[in-house]
């Protein structure tokens, strides 16, 4: 049983003609859960580019989940309100992204879930840690925060009322001080040699990478079916 006939890995053997042990995959073939038919709701990308749609509808439900998602997974950098002063990032982790700065307000939602797969600077990957559908579902809560912040009472159903988060913090009676700006502590760093903000390097077309504040800025929230686009396979 020691001597018995068998292949190594990484080894050749002079049993096929092309001294191969291990054999060509036959043509076609993908792994089991590696079918990905719909190129865009596994990358977010469009032809190499940043899409600019939900790959399926927005409801209360997904928003509800992503939310969940959200508190789990981001919340420790980006924080609950996404202007990047976690916990971790409070206590010396490499400032994490305000989500309520003008780039990335305007980027496309590709990019968010693109960054949630694939990680950017000092942000790991989440690829095997949240399913795409749900890297979706954060994609379309991290809209609805970006629209919570400035929201108007135009942008609610008739019969809700806006409130700012001074009002609800007097209404709660918290500290004069909960609906301040928040500011990163001095324990906070950087990361860069230049300690200024990652950003990754521009391309052939002048914006940069993943980073691209190139999309054309958004009027609505995610949920808002004229956000809703289908892209092109």
């Amino acid at each position: 049983m020691h001597d018995q006939p068998k292949f190594f890995p990484q080894r050749g053997t002079d049993f096929y003609a092309d001294g191969r042990s291990v054999r060509p995959q036959v043509e076609n073939t993908v792994a089991r859960t590696q079918l990905h038919e719909d190129d865009y709701f596994h990358t977010g990308l469009i032809n190499g580019k940043e899409g600019d749609g939900m790959p399926y509808a927005v409801n209360l439900q997904v928003l509800q989940r992503g939310q969940e998602r959200y508190n789990v997974y981001c919340t420790p950098c980006h924080s609950r309100v996404g202007n990047g002063a976690g916990m971790i990032v409070q206590r010396g982790y490499a400032p994490a992204g305000n989500f309520h700065t003008t780039r990335l307000e305007s980027a496309p939602l590709g990019h968010f879930f693109h960054v949630i797969t694939n990680g950017y600077g000092a942000m790991p990957d989440y690829a095997s840690q949240v399913t795409p559908a749900d890297r979706w579902a954060i994609v379309a809560y991290i809209k609805a925060l970006q629209l919570s912040q400035k929201a108007t009472q135009a942008d609610v159903a008739a019969g809700s009322h806006v409130e700012s988060l001074s009002e609800i913090a007097e209404h709660e009676g918290l500290p004069a001080g909960f609906a301040k700006e928040w500011v990163l502590p001095p324990t906070a760093v950087q990361g860069t040699p230049d300690g200024q903000t990652f950003v990754l390097p521009s391309t052939q077309n002048g914006t940069s990478g993943a980073g691209s504040a190139a999309a054309t800025p958004s009027t609505g929230s995610a949920a808002s079916p004229a956000r809703q686009i289908t892209p092109k396979q």
